[in-house]
């Protein structure tokens, strides 16, 4: 007994088991994004048919997006003070997934509002356990490179979802089947899941010992975060605000027929694609740059609302790679990063701030964008370059007050 666990814990046999679990993760990831991000890639256009303005799909979107993130303080402080990880991430999934194909069933806005703000609260339940325990899995692969092979996956999946919702509409489907079809991968992610959980019950084991050790020690009180995690969150917040949501970007290319609406969730795939080849490179520079690479988010920004709110095919193709770019960017560095800032006792809490806050940021953003939209997209472009440019100062103070040997 004694021998299995000592090799359990070696070096390399935790490396290994580590990088397994990343891609179990990573396959429920995958099927769950082949679900939601099928079903956002044709949101805009859905509520679009059901009667809803740029206004009120602003307001939904962000409504729900802000759910999905502003809960995630609740969850992530409580799934900390439990250390239930387990049961907030096979929760929030249940709720996550299920929630989709249940739009087929939707015939009025309003309802399929609900619906859509239900996905994003198991959204919010899920996602801050889950990044705990995937944090445990970076520390031997590195930050970087262990969030983005998990964001690669899960963009496979965002790249085949919208892929599937487009041959359902090609084939004169309607978008309730293009839902409807979403209830097999939902089921996929959670048969997967609970796979993961059996396998890794308890999923801190994998954190390197050594470093375990080190952040308790310097950690000081149990729930405080250092300075430098606060100027991160507010840079993250005005450059999420200044990030268009594709629903009003899809909205806008149906709403001015800029493309068929069976090339919609094509394009959503291709930023998708894009989000996932961008992960795999950026994490990588995350681990040898630190946070230095971030200044990259605000400044890609800056062209995208001359690009996707044009009448242009070809520039709507050009703003889509963009868009998914920055989505790479963002969703690998900045997920690996708190990890990199906060210790290891505290977590769930810092990813649940800092969810909560990009929620708030997005919900915000969304809502002003949809406004701005339907006065006029010169005052979308006026908001964009105003949110990226105030963004930037915010970073800069949070490499200065970056602990040192961290990478910078």
């Amino acid at each position: 007994m004694g021998k299995a666990n000592e090799q359990r814990k070696a070096p390399g046999n935790n490396s290994s088991r580590a990088l397994k679990f990343i891609f179990l993760l990573g396959m429920v990831s995958l099927f769950a994004d082949v679900t939601y991000e099928g079903a956002r890639s044709i949101t805009g256009p859905f509520l679009s048919v059901l009667g809803a303005s740029a206004t009120v799909l602003g307001i939904v979107t962000g409504a729900a997006e802000f759910t999905g993130y502003g809960l995630r303080l609740a969850a992530g402080y409580l799934a900390d003070r439990t250390e239930k990880y387990w049961l907030f991430t096979l929760l929030g999934y249940t709720v996550n997934l299920l929630a989709v194909p249940a739009l087929a069933f939707a015939g009025r806005w309003e309802w399929a509002a609900v619906l859509i703000i239900l996905e994003r609260f198991g959204k919010a339940i899920r996602t801050p356990a889950r990044d705990t325990m995937l944090s445990y899995a970076t520390t031997e692969v590195g930050r970087g490179w262990g969030f983005a092979i998990h964001e690669a996956m899960d963009q496979i999946g965002a790249v085949c979802g919208p892929l599937i919702v487009a041959a359902v509409l090609y084939f004169q489907g309607t978008y309730q089947a293009g839902f409807g079809i979403l209830f097999f991968p939902a089921v996929l992610a959670l048969l997967t899941l609970f796979a993961a959980k059996i396998h890794y019950p308890a999923p801190r084991e994998l954190e390197v010992k050594r470093e375990r050790d080190t952040e308790a020690a310097g950690s000081g009180q149990k729930g405080k975060l250092p300075p430098v995690f606060w100027w991160y969150t507010i840079f993250t917040a005005f450059t999420v605000a200044g990030y268009a949501h594709f629903a009003l970007i899809s909205y806008h290319l149906k709403a001015q027929g800029v493309v068929p609406d069976a090339r919609i969730p094509v394009l959503f795939a291709v930023a998708m694609g894009v989000d996932a080849l961008v992960a795999l490179i950026t994490g990588k520079m995350y681990d040898r740059t630190g946070l230095s690479l971030l200044v990259s988010v605000p400044l890609l920004s800056l062209p995208l609302p001359f690009l996707v709110f044009s009448g242009n095919p070809s520039s709507a193709l050009a703003g889509i790679i963009l868009w998914g770019a920055v989505m790479g960017i963002q969703e690998t560095i900045m997920r690996a990063a708190i990890a990199d800032l906060t210790p290891v006792t505290s977590r769930g809490f810092a990813y649940g701030i800092f969810n909560t806050t990009y929620g708030l940021a997005w919900f915000a953003g969304s809502a002003l964008l949809g406004f701005f939209y339907d006065l006029s997209p010169g005052y979308v472009i006026g908001f964009v370059i105003a949110t990226q440019l105030l963004a930037i100062p915010f970073l800069l103070v949070a490499k200065k007050n970056q602990a040192p040997g961290k990478a910078s």
